[in-house]
This record gives structure tokens, sequence and C-alpha cells, in this order.
């Protein structure tokens, strides 16, 4: 008999709503039933791709003993942590503190006001190798409930407490020596073999690179570039690329990456799609370019809602096997492309009798050729379509603000660099759809829409995402509709998660519920903090339009990401790419047209050049007045008869550059 998951729109949440558990979705009546019943909360935080998730549902959810005693002692509660990662960000931390270190699925025992005296990940149903099961669990903490209550609610009040804390910021300001100094932590972390940083498990973390790639080119740091290099491809030739249908994986289970866990996210492929891009513009390497093409391939076929969003991801699982979906044995391979091809395909991606993935083959590149040829390509399209007949992948499909605003970014930044129209056209349609969908009537940011249903008031990471997209929408299309849009989400930002008193920006709105703390998220880990996001978009707001109002905004971000980095300023690159904004030479390259275009050639030098920190304006009859009051210093320019006028400003100078512009952005340091 389903529980009351069952209503729920989250795919996390129904894979639970059969379970014999009576869990609740996270709500009032949970909590007012956990008082009235005298009963602690049981509360499980997770995702539908995640693998660990579905063995623990597998192992105690469904299993009748492990339901008794949760419905006996305890009320339940299910929480989806990409809907709500409010709440998974504070219990989180809580897990983090309590045991020192975290992931999913996520167990917090806490009270009925929502104060937390136990956390963990994991848990098997029985107790093994000296770790306690979920039933010794349960067990022991209903005795401690019934005799010694008062010790868990002490416990719960202490945390609670703890979370409340806030941390005081000291005068730290931004500065180069903290640039550097990430960088190095870097260099030293960095795995000189196979690329990457640290060891096995290894995740790509795309921000490290990107800031790695801007450290390169503004300190002239070859080294910084070759990690860059070597760490995009040898993911390219390894198995969490995956070389049949394109996309990456979560992560490398081993050093070499080459056996991944293998659920893909949309978060993941928007930020490896957008340091490809960088990595193309800047060398112009056909291998980057294939693989930015063959994973925006995927993320349209697997990934894409009919009328323009991009769901959430697909699970490494199939009939209830890890891997199944992407693993093949020789025998299949040949089966399919007979003899003469999938001996060529064999010998190009060294597939074995043997395997190298439970007698089955994950195809690498790590001997072979750089990348496919035709031949190559005409087979793998074959194998994608015996893969997808042969079992199918679990997909969730609900469509979240902040990671479609991932890939609306990255997809406006392969266009221009690739010169793919049609991405550009596609990123423009998800923007619209996020307008149309995840829009309140009041112009508040949802942060989910599933089965034409959006819900849960946006974070901060919805809002700073979207505006970043939709300022990298404007840095492709000079569409003036795109920047003014970035600027009111941006206003609204800043008055939904600042307080006057304080630097930095809270996680959840100041008019959203209330949980037992509200933090600051800084720390960039799988996806770069709404704060850091938040520093860039303000730095990219200043530039766009001189106002002082975003100086001044930006400049306490800044003050703020310099003060939460600075004990480790590699765990924070995408805040210190934000922070080069203000530590470098900036540069404004004002174009001034009569027919609201700029030269091909510019365009050109533009697409093959990353120039950091470089903003483009688009000065035109057509554009004048909006971009007057957006950008008001702009209504000074006269605009010509005949030719583009173009003035470059760097430093706090502007210098008319009409005739060369590129000449002038060549002799910029």
């Amino acid at each position: 008999m389903p529980n009351q998951l069952i209503a729920q729109k989250s795919p996390y949440l129904l894979q639970h709503a059969e379970n014999p558990v009576d869990w609740y979705p996270w709500c009032e009546a949970a909590f007012e039933a956990a008082k009235i019943q005298d009963k602690p909360v049981f509360l499980s935080i997770g995702y539908s791709t995640c693998h660990w998730c579905h063995v623990m549902a597998h192992e105690s959810f469904e299993d009748p003993e492990i339901a008794d005693l949760l419905n006996q002692f305890f009320i339940s509660v299910k929480v989806d942590r990409e809907e709500r990662p409010d709440i998974d960000s504070v219990y989180m931390s809580v897990c983090q503190a309590m045991t020192g270190s975290g992931g999913w699925p996520l167990t917090i025992l806490m009270t009925p006001d929502q104060k937390p005296f136990f956390a963990g990940t994991y848990f098997p149903k029985h107790s093994r190798y000296g770790a306690i099961g979920l039933s010794d669990l349960l067990l022991q903490v209903a005795e401690l409930w019934k005799k010694e209550r008062k010790r868990l609610i002490h416990t719960g009040n202490e945390i609670a407490a703890w979370l409340k804390t806030s941390r005081k910021t000291s005068d730290k300001l931004p500065s180069r020596e903290l640039i550097r100094q990430g960088a190095e932590e870097l260099f030293l972390s960095f795995d000189s073999k196979w690329g990457g940083f640290g060891n096995a498990p290894k995740f790509p973390t795309p921000h490290n690179l990107m800031f790695l790639l801007r450290y390169a080119i503004l300190e002239q740091e070859p080294q910084a570039f070759d990690i860059v290099e070597k760490t995009l491809l040898h993911m390219a030739q390894g198995g969490i690329y995956d070389h049949i249908g394109g996309g990456f994986s979560r992560y490398s289970t081993d050093e070499k990456w080459l056996i991944p866990h293998f659920e893909k996210m949309l978060y993941d492929n928007a930020l490896l799609l957008s340091i490809y891009s960088e990595a193309f513009q800047m060398t112009g390497k056909v291998l980057y370019r294939q693989v930015i093409e063959e994973t925006i391939d995927y993320v349209l076929r697997e990934l894409t809602d009919k009328n323009g969003g991009f769901y959430c991801g697909q699970d490494a699982d199939s009939d209830g096997v890890e891997g199944k979906y992407y693993a093949l044995t020789k025998e299949e391979v040949l089966s399919v492309l007979g003899e003469e091809e999938g001996a060529y395909f064999c010998s190009f991606f060294q597939i074995t009798e043997k395997g190298n993935f439970e007698g089955k083959n994950i195809p690498h590149l790590f001997k072979g050729q750089e990348w496919k040829d035709e031949r190559v390509k005409a087979a793998c399209n074959k194998l994608l379509q015996y893969r997808r007949r042969r079992t199918a992948l679990h997909r969730d499909d609900k469509i979240l603000t902040s990671w479609n605003s991932l890939m609306i970014a990255a997809l406006a930044k392969a266009s221009f660099v690739c010169q793919k129209p049609s991405w550009l056209t596609v990123a423009k349609k998800s923007c619209e759809f996020l307008e149309n969908h995840l829009v309140h009537s009041e112009d508040r940011l949802y942060v989910r829409y599933r089965q034409g249903e959006a819900a849960y008031p946006g974070n901060l990471e919805d809002y700073a995402y979207y505006a970043y997209a939709l300022l990298e929408l404007y840095q492709t299309t000079w569409d003036t509709t795109y920047l003014k849009r970035g600027i009111q989400i941006a206003d609204q930002m800043l008055r939904l998660f600042s307080e006057p008193s304080e630097q930095g920006l809270f996680l959840y709105a100041n008019d959203s519920e209330q949980l037992i703390s509200r933090p600051k998220e800084t720390y960039d880990g799988a996806l770069p903090s709404g704060n850091s996001v938040a520093g860039w978009v303000l730095s990219l707001l200043s530039a766009l339009t001189g106002e002082e109002k975003w100086r001044k905004e930006r400049d306490r971000q800044m003050n703020f990401l310099a003060d939460v980095s600075s004990h480790y300023p590699s765990g924070h690159c995408f805040a210190l790419m934000a922070m080069c904004t203000v530590l470098y030479p900036s540069r404004e390259l004002l174009c001034v047209s009569p027919e609201n275009t700029m030269s091909e050639e510019l365009q050109d030098y533009l697409r093959k050049h990353l120039i950091p920190h470089l903003t483009v304006l688009l000065l035109s009859p057509e554009t004048r007045e909006k971009l007057s009051c957006l950008a008001p210093y702009t209504a000074y320019y006269p605009l010509p008869e005949r030719d583009s006028q173009y003035y470059l400003c760097q430093g706090n100078t502007c210098i008319n550059c009409s005739e060369d512009p590129i000449g002038a952005l060549k002799q910029c340091p």
C-alpha cells in the first residue's frame, strides 16, 4: 500500500512511495506527528540516480523488518536533495562535523523540533566488520529515546546552537598571494601521470580547471596550462567519458579515469562543456571540439525535454546492476559490428576477452589514437543503438533552475567558440522554458519543475546561476534583453539573500521556510557555491554597466570570498576566479555600430582567444535606448553614420581603437 510520498512529483520520493516504511515528505505534518506521538525523526536524504541510495533502499527500506522498526519507533521523512538543497546543506554540515565526512544517502536522527543528535550516511541492514547496521542503530536509539532522552535532546540543542554560531569575518582582502596559494595547492595535489587532483576516487571538478586556465594566462604560468591540458586529455581518453554515447559520468573510481561511477549528471556535463569550450578556444584542438559536440549530442538526445528544459541525469544502474547499460563483452561487439569492423573497433578501444570491468569492457583510448576516425564513429553509433535496445537507464526528469542555468551558459559559450548557431537556439529555448515554467507570478524563481508543477522557492544558487547564464547569453548575442534580465535577477538576489549588516549571501531567502540554521555556502565542491558565482556575476555587472552600485556590491562580496577562502583557497576555485576579476586588469570593449553588428574579423578573433575579464557591449540605433538605461555611460558615445567605432578601456583608461580593435586587444598585457 502506498505511503504518503505517493502524491509527490520528485522521482526520488516516488521511488520510495511503495516502501513499507510510512514515509512523510518534509512537511509540518511530519514534525507535528512526531510531537504528538512522542517519537524521534528519522530523516533520509538522497537523489534518484544515487547508487548507494538504491542499495540502502533495497536492503532496508523495502524490508519489512526495518520498516516495522521505523514505523514503530520513529517518524520517517524522505527528502530529495536536488529539490531541497537548503535542507540537505544544513544536515550535511551536521554529518561532516560529527563524522568528518559526508555523502548520500544522508541519514539523520533528530528531535521533533528538527535538532539532530546523530548523523551518518549509508548503513547496511545488519552490523558487519565493526560497523553498526541500521537495525541495531534503530533499536539502540529507540532505547535511548525511552531511557536517556535528556542526553539526546541536550546533544541536539548543542548541535543546533553550533549551527547558529556565526563565523566572524576578518579584514582579509582579495590578494594575488591568495590566488597564487590556491594555484600552488592544486599544483601539489596534481597527479602528473594521469591528470586530475588527488587519488581515487577522482572527480572532474571543472571549475578548478577553469581557474587554472585563467591563472595560466594572467600569470604566464605554463605549469598551470599543462595541468589543464593533461587532465582534459586523460578524461577524454578514459572511461569516465562515454566513447559510444557521449557525455561524462560523475566520477572515476580509479586514478586513471578508466572505471566510472556510471551515473551521468546534467551539472557535470554543463561545467565540463564550459572548460572544454575554453580549451578549444585557446588551442583549436580537434579533440576538444569532438568532446563538445558529442557531449551536446548526448544532452540533446537523453536529457532534453521537448519544451526546452533539461533533465537532471541518468542512473548508474540498469536492471539493478551498476554499469550494465555501458559495459560490453568482446563477443557482443563482434556480433553487432561483424568480424572486420568489430576487430577494428576492439583494437581501437582495447576491447579484450578478459575485459577491464567485471569481465566486460569500458572502452578507452589510453594506448590508441588520440581520437576517433569516421570508421570508429560509425561503429559507435551502431553500438549506441544496440545499448539502447538491450536495456534502459532510469532518468531523473526533474528540471532544476540552477542546473539548467549552467547548461544554458555552457551552450551559449560552446555555440560561440564552435560557430554552431543551433546550440544557441537550444540555449535560448531553455531560457524561455525557465521564464515560462519556473518563474512565479511575482517574478520569483522556483527550484524545480516536473509534470506541470513548479515547486519550492528559489535558493541562492538558482539566482546566481541564472544571472550567470543570462550574462553569458548577452556576451554571445549582445541582445540587451538578456542583460536587462540578468540585472533584474541580480537585484532580486541581493534583496532576498543578503543582510545589510553582513557580508556574503545566505543559502535560502529571507522569506523562505526557516530551518534550524541559515548557512552561507562558500565551498566549491562538485558545483561552485552560490556565493562564488554571485561574486562572478556582480563583478561582470560592474564591468558591463559601469554602475557604482554594482561596484560596491562586488567589493563587499569579494571581501567575503577572500575571508572564507583564505584557510583553503583551492577548495574555492570559482571564488578565486571571481577575485581575479578585481586583482588583474579588466578590459571593456564598446562597439558602436550603425548596423547592430560588429565585424566578422573581430568576432573570429574573440572566438579563438580566451581573454580573461574582457566584456563586450554593442551600441547601435537598435540598442541605444535600452543600453543607455542599463549601462548609462554608453549614452555619451555618438553613433557613426557608416563604419563601426571601437573603444577599449583598461585600468580606468579608455582609448579609441576604431581602426584596429584586434591590435589593441593584442597589446593588452
